[in-house]
Parts: C-alpha cells; structure tokens; sequence
C-alpha cells in the first residue's frame, strides 16, 4: 500500500511577518531611506550645477568698466553702460515701462543684477516675452532704451550681448550665467528697498 504525503501546511501571516521582520528592520529602513534622500540630493544639486555651469554664449562681449560711487550723472563709453561709476543708490529690479536712469541701474549691475534694455519700436509681442523672463528671477531689471545698436541688448557688470529678437536662446542663457554670477563686485547684495522711480518720474536736476 503506497503511503500518500500529507500536504504542506501554508505559512501563516505569522510566520511570514516574523521573517520578514528579520530583514526589514527599524535601523535597516532608516539606513535605505537616508541613502535614497542622499541619491536625490547629490542628484539635484548635479543638475542645478549642470543648468548653471559656465558656457560659452555667442557674441558677448567684455566691458572694461571702474567701479566707484558719485553723486553727478556719469559720461559711460557703452549704450547702455555694463558697469562704471553709478550713484550711491541702485535702482530696483523689476519691469519698467520707461527708461531709468543708468547710474541707478548701473549699481544694480554691481549688485548682480542683469539688465534687459529694449528699443521703443520693439513689437509689443516681443515686450511681453522680455517682461516674463524679467519676472523669473530676483535680479532682473528691464526698460526701455532709446539709441540702441540693435532691438535688444542685455547687460551684467563687464559683459554686454545684442540680440535682434527676444526669442534668441542666448537670452535666457546670459541671463541665467550672469544674473547674481561672480563677475560682479557683490554679487547677491539687495536689489530692493533703491529707487524705484523712472526718470520721467524724478524731479528736474
């Protein structure tokens, strides 16, 4: 007579958790979670230092600029000036619907500051681009600016770039090396709390 196993009892719940319990253990999860937390910072900060990594951008050109404050308007070699001499005070970063004065911007420069100027004839569609890449960032300022050589010039201290249209990819790239970058003198001082008038708004010197 032929003996017929008897069939395997399933493991319980309780058993399985038990052996679980053996390998998922408190210091265990903590040890894995700290290392994914790890993973992803070292991850975030490799991209934001790949996103903001030095590059070479067609067409920027050097200044050769003073640095120094006085009190007079100030004779700039460059339209508009990409540092030099300026005022004690610095102008606000935000958009402008008028032309500022230069050594108020020109500070702003010192401050980090990148400055977005724009001829009056550029077509309003163009205006509003500028304006929301002005918005994205905290030392950004933007205004119109008669006498340009080209639609639109942006400058940071020592460097200055002419583009014919706002949607030029090296906009935003010159923005993003520049604004707040080690090339200014102080870079992330405030660029708030200045003036914040335009100069058809100040009183006849």
């Amino acid at each position: 007579m032929t003996k017929t196993k008897a069939p395997r009892k399933p493991k319980t719940p309780t058993a399985l958790s038990s052996r679980m319990g053996q390998y998922l253990t408190v210091e265990r999860v903590i040890i894995g979670g700290s290392l994914l937390v790890t993973v992803a910072i070292i991850g975030i900060i490799a991209l934001n230092a790949w996103l903001n990594r030095p590059i070479a951008i067609e067409g920027v050109q050097r200044v050769a600029v003073l640095q120094g404050h006085q009190e007079t308007p100030v004779n700039y070699q460059q339209t508009p000036p990409a540092g030099g001499l300026h005022y004690p005070i610095w102008q606000n970063c935000a958009v402008y619907a008028q032309s500022i004065e230069d050594e108020f911007a020109v500070h702003s420069l010192e401050h980090g500051a990148v400055w977005i100027t724009y001829d009056p004839t550029v077509p309003q569609d163009q205006v509003e681009t500028l304006q929301s890449i002005t918005r994205g960032g905290t030392h950004r300022l933007l205004s119109p600016y008669s006498g340009l050589s080209s639609p639109i010039v942006v400058s940071a201290w020592g460097y200055q770039l002419q583009l014919e249209s706002a949607t030029d990819d090296r906009l935003v790239q010159f923005v993003r090396q520049y604004e707040r970058g080690s090339q200014s003198p102080e870079p992330g001082a405030s660029c708030s709390g200045g003036e914040s008038r335009s100069v058809a708004e100040m009183p006849s010197r």
